[in-house]
């Protein structure tokens, strides 16, 4: 049986080397120049790898950003600006306008659909005249760096499946998400850091939970799985040596470890075994520079006023946003960070408060001081949720203290930097902010876009797994071309 085993292990390398040998020497020479230390003796040659890592054309962006709204955001109080609704206030939303549209379990039952338009105003900023809740008036001083976009649209209607499809492009589990599949095509530019990293934080509202499996590298190497780093004290857990072994030790063990892994592999060519070796050498490495980058104390004043005094109360919005800058100052390809509290389905006007107090102005100083240090331009920054929010009441009918059910037919996000226009509003949603009337983007549309703005042909990003290929789009996506500089 073990004998058949190795066999079997010997003719599945076989057949990996000569599929690899038909892409041709000249992509191995290539690799061997944009990748110095391919033949080091010390990692395994995978041309399709290589061929992923390769950007299709010149990028754009280097890095991302994501400031994830955890809980969907309503865009009738943020962005998406109708008075019609104030107007109409308590009216019955028209069945012509509804379509026959599915409903969620918390509102299907009601006998009636009353419209309630946003307890707070709207005013226009900027040279670009965009309308803005008056719950982010520091998001509104830096309008005309946004490009935000009112005609997102998505397939889910409940949290976990529309979570998932927007961190993975589908709304079952064990799919690659957008940060591991930016890993797997383009790596890091600092070997010390990950590539992919996720920072947690929570609102004082209504509160969706966040799982592993959103920041998963699904049938990827494990090595492109998003590294979570916490609020205490070790932001990475398990990262310091054990009590009484030294420096020298842990590099002697790791060795050793090494050495075995190695033996593993050449017999069996797992490539679990490879990504195994390399993560332990990526968590010693980050043993020098999770430390230093994480450090917020030698930040001057004037970010600290910027970002808000909360900044430097670790696991917070504004700390996160702040190590975000830290990280993709320092090569980290892809940081996403979660802020839970957005599900308001009651007393949405004070909680939407509480959380745009949290948020607003960490937000809006991330992309002022990303400018100021000349990384706008390199740096995508993405602000929105999973779905957006009903324009009819939940539950109980009041215009000071209402709540609003889920809508994934429409909703907001905004983009900053890395290629994107700035200073526009893009796409338009009809009177009632219910249905798109112009330029609706779909999930796919948007992963589409975000790729190309890193390089990235979205259709050519794949991965063979289970006898066929995927890819972060599935079989759809369009590019949106006209909010690209």
């Amino acid at each position: 049986m073990e004998k058949e085993r190795l066999e079997s292990g010997l003719n599945e390398n076989r057949r990996k080397f000569l599929s690899k040998m038909s892409l041709g020497l000249g992509s191995v020479a290539l690799g061997s120049l944009l990748i110095p230390d391919l033949f080091d003796g010390k990692s395994q040659l995978d041309t399709d790898k290589l061929m992923a890592s390769l950007p299709h054309f010149a990028p754009k962006a280097k890095r991302v950003i994501y400031l994830f709204q955890n809980g969907a955001p309503s865009q009738l109080e943020s962005f998406d600006y109708k008075p019609m609704l104030n107007e109409r206030i308590g009216e019955e939303l028209p069945d012509s306008i509804r379509k026959g549209q599915r409903l969620t379990g918390m509102t299907a039952g009601q006998s009636s659909f009353p419209l309630v338009g946003s307890y707070h105003g709207f005013s226009q900023y900027g040279q670009s005249g965009a309308w803005v809740s008056d719950l982010f008036p520091y998001t509104a001083k830096i309008v005309d760096e946004l490009c935000i976009v009112k005609s997102m649209h998505t397939e889910a209607i409940n949290h976990d499946p529309a979570l998932t499809f927007f961190q993975t492009g589908a709304q079952v589990g064990n799919r690659p998400s957008m940060g591991a599949w930016l890993s797997y095509g383009l790596g890091s530019e600092n070997n010390n850091l990950p590539s992919f990293c996720v920072l947690l934080s929570r609102g004082k509202g209504n509160g969706q939970g966040v799982y592993s499996k959103l920041w998963t590298n699904g049938f990827l190497d494990s090595v492109h799985q998003g590294v979570q780093f916490s609020s205490g004290d070790d932001p990475v857990l398990y990262l310091n040596d054990p009590e009484g072994m030294n420096k020298a030790d842990r590099r002697r063990m790791l060795d050793k470890i090494s050495a075995l892994n190695q033996m593993n592999y050449q017999s069996f060519g797992d490539p679990e075994i490879s990504a195994k070796i390399q993560q332990y050498e990526m968590a010693y490495r980050m043993q020098t520079a999770v430390p230093e980058v994480t450090d917020v104390t030698r930040e001057p004043d004037s970010i600290v006023k910027l970002y808000g005094p909360e900044c430097l109360v670790p696991g917070t919005y504004a700390a996160n946003c702040l190590l975000a800058r830290k990280l993709s100052e320092n090569g980290v390809r892809f940081v996403q960070l979660y802020h839970q509290g957005w599900d308001q389905h009651g007393n949405l006007p004070n909680e939407m408060a509480g959380q745009a107090l949290d948020t607003d102005q960490a937000s809006a100083a991330l992309i002022t001081d990303l400018k100021q240090r000349g990384l706008l331009d390199e740096t995508l920054v993405i602000w929105g949720g999973e779905f957006g929010r009903t324009n009819y009441c939940q539950g109980r009918f009041s215009a000071e203290n209402y709540g609003r059910d889920h809508h994934p037919r429409a909703f907001s996000i905004w983009m900053a930097g890395g290629g994107v226009k700035p200073g526009i509003t893009y796409g338009e949603t009809d009177e009632f902010g219910y249905n798109i009337v112009k330029d609706p983007v779909h999930v796919h549309d948007f992963h589409a876009t975000m790729l190309h703005l890193l390089g990235v042909d979205h259709e050519k990003l794949t991965f063979r797994h289970q006898g066929r290929r995927y890819r972060l789009t599935d079989v759809a996506g369009n590019l949106v071309k006209d909010i690209m500089a």
